[in-house]
């Protein structure tokens, strides 16, 4: 596998960027294009935390797949009320970058989004608002009740209120938004094409309860959702192990 830390500006957001790539480097050499998997961190960390916390090289590696991993801040994957474009960079610009810096495959078959936390947030948003785009998408721990975490946390904490009320403007008006995955989810059920989805959280972990209320929402659509249960944190070594079974989870053609 080829390792790649590419920094570039991005027009979407008028700064630079930081992007971690892994290649299967044999396939790529010979002229193939492999599928790709965008792996989104979360709220705390950067684009180098899976290569930093898990095993995520080796994994790939044993799939011959490639991996896209973005920092993108503290931005819930948006673009945000402040005027941070981010939404626009990871959905439309970062894909167009990748495809015209590696040779990946651009057919819907091979390409899967991944995420923790704010990244399973990210991932099933990307998804479910790009179902012709993607043919998987896998959160594990994400905030996915975004609208109800909003509004608990607002009442609790200050600072947390104005941080997200910069990036989603009114947090009354979040449900039914762009930006709420329980809405999407419902816009997603009358297409005829639908991504796959992979959803785990643990039990002991502070986002269950907004992981419960999608996961039934999903079931009562009858979205094609995964769901693994157990018990788990929100911490890296569930994120290790469950990143393992997203891989080999995910509906790469030609797997035996």
């Amino acid at each position: 596998m080829a390792l790649l830390h590419t920094q570039f500006r991005s027009e979407a957001l008028q700064i630079a960027v930081s992007v971690d790539v892994i290649l299967p480097q044999e396939a790529c050499l010979k002229g193939r294009k492999p599928p790709v998997l965008y792996l989104l961190h979360g709220l705390s960390d950067d684009h180098s935390i899976w290569l930093r916390r898990t095993s995520i090289e080796r994994y790939a590696d044993a799939l011959g797949l490639a991996v896209v991993m973005p920092a993108v801040n503290r931005s819930f994957y948006a673009d945000t009320a402040y005027g941070a474009k981010y939404w626009t960079f990871v959905s439309e610009e970062l894909p167009r970058v990748m495809h015209g810096f590696f040779p990946l495959s651009d057919k819907r078959a091979d390409t899967f989004v991944a995420g923790l936390s704010m990244g399973g947030y990210g991932a099933f948003k990307l998804a479910l608002t790009l179902p012709d785009r993607f043919a998987a998408a896998a959160s594990l721990s994400g905030a996915l009740d975004t609208a109800s975490i909003a509004e608990r946390s607002a009442n609790e904490n200050e600072a947390w209120r104005r941080e997200k009320e910069g990036i989603f403007g009114d947090l009354d008006a979040l449900r039914g938004s762009s930006h709420d995955l329980l809405y999407l989810a419902e816009q997603v059920a009358r297409r005829k094409r639908q991504p796959k989805l992979f959803q785990c959280c643990g039990s002991e972990d502070f986002l269950y309860a907004a992981n419960s209320t999608f996961r039934k929402h999903a079931k009562k659509l009858g979205l094609d959702l995964h769901y693994e249960k157990g018990p788990g944190a929100h911490e890296w070594g569930y994120w290790d192990e469950n990143i393992q079974r997203v891989l080999a989870w995910l509906p790469l053609r030609g797997r035996k």
